[in-house]
Order: structure tokens, then sequence, then C-alpha cells
């Protein structure tokens, strides 16, 4: 029994390492594969993809306008009216001399009536239903051009995730050279207190610092456990898989050919270009409710006294032509509602293309500054190095204090995190302009 036991409790913690190892798998991961596997699997992009699907289940409704309506009934009745149980022997085709005796007449005993009935309507014209159909069209134009925009926008989101990741590796090799560098500051102070050449509080500031480096570089390796997540997230999978990634190079220059107007065919503009198509047609459509309809209807019925009989036949066909002249005003009210429902669509996409406008002059001022920051940062960091070199030599000869290089390697390290933010705003800027100028026929990731 204790041997069961023990065996138990081994195959327990040996399925909770292999847990703990899958939970925390490390696996490679491009750009390129990373937006296709969101694009598959994000559910934000699903969501969207059901609108679509509703949108066109909805269109496929309006196919009634074309196709006949057919019903069948059955149904089993008794009555001692004078009138009904008449007309059910009329219906059933068995009237005898002997039913227009008076008394039987004005006091018939209860008479039943078995009736199967095939009934058939079919739309010949209904103008009104023609233009709502049509507005159902461009509903499914709509969400296609919805589901454009949110494949796009994911897409920018993975972008930007993925050079967060980057962002956090990059932060993690600077600070692992910080701490590199730190140790050895503290190894060199430590050796000169123990001669007595440098004061406690010096190998204490050293000592900080150090704790300093390790905290902060502690802090970025879980920064890339955290954007690893996040990607995890956006591709629709489980997250505690840390990524690898291959480093992102994007163009540091503008194009002579940027574009410096919001494109009109961008995937939410055109979605909104539907919606005020889709509101004009329905319009269109309470407009043609002012006309008349005309519809053909026909039925076949089978009437017996018997509950499984079908004595008697009969048929009944005919074509309507209907006219609503006057419902209250209802539909005249329907289409100022309509109408100024148009002018807003209209009016927010004037806004939307407005907003669109200023952000796009926006990202490219922050694309050159980023640029620019780029180029300062790189400066900087020629200037700290060499700068804490200076300050190394002159510490070994004794010349100059232990927080003065201490302050040298902070600032190295605090400049090279800087270029690194900047490449990355520089990087997500472009993704960002990219996203913001992207249409049906410049789709790139």
């Amino acid at each position: 029994m204790k041997y069961l036991l023990n065996a138990f409790i081994g195959l327990c913690f040996l399925l909770f390492q292999q847990t703990v190892l899958a939970q925390d798998s490390t696996q490679q991961l491009t750009l390129s594969d990373a937006i296709a596997r969101a694009e598959a699997n994000n559910k934000a992009i699903q969501l969207a993809g059901i609108d679509e699907q509703i949108a066109q289940s909805n269109y496929k409704q309006t196919s009634a306008i074309f196709l006949p309506q057919v019903g069948v009934s059955y149904t089993a009745m008794s009555t001692n009216n004078p009138l009904n149980a008449f007309g059910f022997k009329l219906q059933q085709k068995t009237i005898t001399q002997a039913d227009f005796n008076p008394d039987l007449l004005n006091h018939p005993s209860g008479t039943p009536d078995f009736s199967t009935q095939l009934s058939v309507q079919q739309p010949l014209v209904n103008l009104d239903m023609l233009y709502m159909r049509k507005g159902a069209e461009k509903q499914t134009e709509l969400y296609q051009f919805k589901t454009k925009r949110t494949k796009e926008y994911i897409a920018f989101e993975v972008q930007k995730a993925y050079l967060q990741l980057q962002l956090a590796y990059d932060a993690v090799k600077v600070l692992q050279e910080a701490q590199q560098t730190a140790h050895a500051m503290y190894q060199l102070t430590q050796n000169y207190f123990n001669q007595g050449l440098v004061q406690k509080s010096d190998l204490l500031n050293a000592q900080v610092h150090e704790n300093m480096v390790t905290t902060q570089l502690a802090n970025a390796k879980s920064n890339i456990k955290n954007a690893s997540d996040y990607l995890s997230f956006l591709m629709g999978a489980p997250t505690g898989t840390t990524y690898t990634i291959d480093k992102v190079v994007f163009d540091n220059t503008l194009s002579g050919d940027s574009i410096t107007k919001v494109p009109e065919a961008r995937a939410d503009f055109m979605a909104m270009q539907k919606a005020i198509e889709a509101s004009n047609l329905m319009i269109k459509s309470s407009k043609m409710s002012y006309l008349p309809k005309l519809n053909a209807f026909g039925n076949y019925q089978l009437n017996d006294k018997s509950m499984f009989g079908f004595g008697a036949n009969a048929y009944l066909a005919g074509v309507q032509l209907s006219w609503n002249l006057f419902n209250g005003n209802r539909t005249k009210n329907t289409i100022v509602t309509q109408t100024l429902e148009r002018n807003k669509l209209q009016q927010q996409l004037s806004q939307q293309k407005e907003q669109s406008q200023l952000e796009l002059n926006k990202t490219y001022r922050d694309l050159h500054d980023a640029g620019y920051q780029i180029t300062q940062q790189q400066s900087a960091i020629q200037q700290a190095s060499e700068a804490l070199r200076i300050l190394q030599n002159r510490y070994e000869q004794g010349l100059v204090k232990t927080t003065d290089v201490l302050m040298a390697e902070t600032q190295l390290a605090q400049q090279k995190l800087g270029l690194a933010q900047a490449q990355f705003n520089y990087q997500t800027t472009q993704a960002y302009l990219q996203f913001l100028t992207q249409t049906s026929n410049n789709t790139k990731y």
C-alpha cells in the first residue's frame, strides 16, 4: 500500500513538473507568423466574422420577395350553427333534398368537418421589398469592410506587441551589460577598500548601484513574459509561452512618395459609406411603400365528415392588387427619421475623415521626431561611453570619486535604454502610419 502511495505521489509530481515546463516553454516566433496566427485565431476577428455571417443571413432572408410561401393545414371542427352546418355540407358536397327541410335547416345537429388545405402565396410586384433587399445587400458589404478593418487593427496591435517584446529584449541586453560593469566596479571598489584607498561609503554606493541594476534587470525579464503573454492573447493562444524573436528592422528614412492625405478607400471609411448607401436604399424602400402591391394567391382544399376522409375537393386562385392609401402619416414620418439618420452618418463620416487627417499629420511629425531622437541618442551614447572610459581611467589613478564613475555608468545605461525606446517609438509610429493609410490595394504586413 505504501509503495502504491509513493508511486501515485511520484506520478503526480511528474505531471506537475511537465505542466510547469509546458507553461514556461520557449518558442521562436517571427512577425509574419504572429500576424498569420492572430488573423486565424484572434477573438475580435472571429466576432467580426460572425457579424458578417449574420448580415449575409439577413440578406438571404430577403429572397422571400421572389419565392412562394407554401403552407399545409389540417382542421377538425364541429358546429350546430345553422349557417356553418349547411356550409360544411356544401364544402363536403353532401347536400341532399332532405337537407332543405326548414326544421333541419334551423335546428341542425352537430355537424363535423375535417378540412385539409394547401395554400400558396406568390409575391409579384413589391417595389418596397426590392429596395429593402438591396439595402440588406449593402449591409453585407458594410460588415465585410468592418471585418477587414478589424484584421488591419489586430495586425497593427501584433506589430506593436512584437516591437514591445523586442524592446524588452533590448532592455535586458543593456541591463546585463550594465550589471557586468556594475559588478566589476563593485569588485574594484572592494579591492580599493581592502587596501584602505577608499572609504566604506564608496563601497556601499557601489553595492547599491549593483543591486539597483540587478532589480532593473529582473523587471526587464518580467516585461519579456508580459509582452509574450499579450502576444499569445492576440494570437488566441494560451499564455505562459516566452517567445524569442527575430530583429525587426524598419527603414529609418521617410520615403519621398509618402502619403500626405488619408485615402478615401480605407476600410473603415468604406464601411461608413456602405452604411450611407444602405440608408439611401431604405429611404427609397419607404417611398415605394406608397405604391400599390401585386401578389398572387391560391389554395387547394379537401373536406370530409370523416377524420381520415378526403372526399370533396375545391380550389381557389386569384391575384390581389392592394394599395395602402393612408396609414396615419406613419410612412411619411418614417422617411423623415431615415433621412435624418442618413444625414447623421454623412456627418460622422466627414468628421472621421477630418480626425484621421489630423492623426496622420501628427503621426508624420512623430515619425520625424522619433528619427531625430534616434540620432541624438546614438550621439549621446558615444559621448557617455567616452566620458565613462575617461572617468574609469582617472578612478584607477585615484583622481575621481566613486560616485562620479557610478553616475557615468548609470548615464550610459540610460542613454542605451533611451536609444532602444526611441527605436521602438520610430518603429511603432511607422506601423501606425501604415495602419492609417491602409487601403484594399496596399495591405502589407
